[in-house]
């Protein structure tokens, strides 16, 4: 499978520790298989001054061995694991690497409302019910990086 990563580098060799905390599903290295996704990501580092790249990787199909968990939409479990993620804190299942919606500005809204305690998470659950999910995933564990995902090439934004 092709997968893609927005950055302001060429990362050949991606790793786990470069990652930023609190981010949607933890601490790890993140991925689209949606192009389009990816560059409109990259285009946020135009805007700013920076360069740009777009790197291309192929996933293996069969990561026998490590576990993949995938919420296939926004539901309670995605809900309650972004929230443990976000938080910083460590989820109670672990897993070699996460698959799921990206919450994004409009997802990010209604996530973010529910952190603040503002709305109720049925209320917030009934916000997302009406999202199709985009994709983004997150390897977690470095040696499914270092077995499983192969640098293809990058290309300037």
């Amino acid at each position: 499978m092709i997968m893609y990563h927005a950055s302001t580098t060429i990362i050949e060799k991606p790793d786990v520790l470069h990652s930023r905390d609190k981010l949607d599903f933890g601490r790890g290295f993140y991925l689209t298989s949606i192009r389009e996704q990816a560059v409109r990501y990259a285009e946020r580092f135009t805007r700013r001054g920076k360069e740009a790249f777009i790197n291309e990787y192929e996933l293996d199909e069969d990561t026998q061995g490590f576990i993949v968990k995938t919420f296939p939409i926004y539901d309670e479990e995605w809900l309650d694991y972004v929230s443990v993620c976000r938080k910083g804190q460590q989820p109670e299942q672990l897993f070699d690497a996460v698959s799921g919606g990206v919450a994004n500005d409009k997802v990010f809204n209604t996530v973010d409302l529910y952190f603040a305690g503002i709305i109720t998470k049925e209320e917030a659950l009934g916000r997302l019910k009406y999202e199709k999910p985009n994709h983004q995933m997150c390897i977690l564990n470095g040696q499914m990086l270092d077995r499983h995902l192969h640098f293809i090439k990058a290309e300037r934004v």
